[in-house]
């Protein structure tokens, strides 16, 4: 058995995915002090796993979610919803249909993760809608 690093401190992967929500300088800030961060992800109860990336994905923060996949961040539909990646969008939904009603972080839909992205979604909104 290989050993593993101690596991990151709750209260930072808390701070870190509330700080995704809005505020670019401090997941710059944060990542820099500690890199683990960029994939961590925070149960706000029952289930409810948020990583950075989900949180920049629900509220519509672009800035923040690019620059949190340049540092590695995992891509996931909601995200890329959100981002207005319509080719990536579709592949997903034809090979997993399901998805198109999945719910993300907060039980937010996938519609609205594409409506959050604003004009730059407008496609992926129009695909959501058609289904």
């Amino acid at each position: 058995m290989t050993d593993r690093p101690p596991p990151l401190d709750p209260e930072l992967v808390q701070e870190f995915v509330v700080t995704a929500h809005a505020d670019l300088d401090g997941v710059g800030r944060m990542l820099d002090r500690e890199p683990r961060l960029v994939n961590a992800t925070w149960d706000w109860g029952g289930g409810d796993w948020e990583t950075g990336l989900g949180g920049a994905a629900h509220m519509g923060q672009r800035d923040v979610a690019l620059f949190l996949l340049e540092r590695g961040a995992r891509l996931d539909v909601f995200a890329a919803a959100m981002l207005g990646e319509t080719e990536i969008v579709r592949a997903i939904l034809t090979a997993y249909p399901r998805l198109r009603d999945a719910a993300g972080p907060h039980g937010i839909p996938l519609l609205a993760h594409a409506e959050a992205g604003g004009e730059q979604a407008r496609d992926v909104v129009a695909l959501l809608r058609e289904g």
